[in-house]
């Protein structure tokens, strides 16, 4: 059994987005895929106070909507950080021919992993994070992962993590995953953020399965 996306690499997460293929343009195959991720974008609404210009990192971007509707929405500094370099190819293709390669010129990207990636000190106004965390089975990948997080975020800057809540599957894609609740994400990123906000969520998967995930958004202390 595969415990961690470390021990996988890329070449796992490059076989999931190679296997599921996309209807134009979207991986509906994988579990957690949405149309558009509401919860994210009120949040990085909230956070930004719709400041187009704010500095955000997307953790695990895969091949999801949330950089079309930043675009979208005039967002242009974005960050897109993924393990897999065939789902980025595949979101840089989409972007392109949806919003032209000048509009796309500011955008960053970045295959690898976020625990170990050579990331800006201080260099991002809003770190967004939908399910990666939860992989990260080892303490030794955690306390990696919020150091970076510490790192990268600037004073005053804000965390959006999303992670399966403690009834939430206890696998996805194969590969174990650790379940929060909100005090547990609240104490795994103590001392360095302070918590904001917190939500439920029951994501509805493309094959109508029923998935609880705990959301926290968090200021840089």
């Amino acid at each position: 059994m595969i415990n961690s996306p470390l021990k996988s690499n890329s070449a796992h997460w490059d076989a999931v987005y190679q296997q599921h293929g996309n209807a134009a343009g979207k991986p509906v195959g994988v579990s957690w895929y949405r149309p558009h991720l509401e919860r994210s974008l009120h949040w990085i609404s909230q956070m930004t106070a719709d400041d187009t210009s704010a500095r955000i990192i997307d953790v695990g971007t895969g091949e999801s909507s949330l950089a079309d509707d930043l675009l979208a929405r005039g967002y242009h500094a974005l960050t897109l950080l993924d393990l897999s370099a065939t789902a980025l190819a595949h979101l840089r293709t989409r972007l392109e021919a949806r919003f032209g390669a000048a509009a796309c010129a500011s955008v960053l990207w970045q295959a690898g992993d976020v625990t170990q990636l050579a990331l800006p000190e201080s260099g991002f106004d809003l770190w967004h994070d939908r399910a990666v965390l939860h992989f990260l089975t080892d303490p030794a990948q955690r306390a990696a992962y919020v150091a970076q997080a510490n790192r990268c975020v600037r004073p005053g800057g804000h965390l959006i993590v999303a992670t399966f809540a403690p009834d939430g599957p206890q696998q996805c894609s194969q590969l174990d995953v650790k379940r929060y609740s909100e005090a547990e994400l609240t104490a795994l990123l103590a001392p360095g953020f302070e918590t904001v906000a917190s939500e439920r969520e029951i994501h509805t998967t493309p094959s109508a399965a029923q998935q609880a995930f705990q959301w926290l958004i968090a200021r840089r202390r």
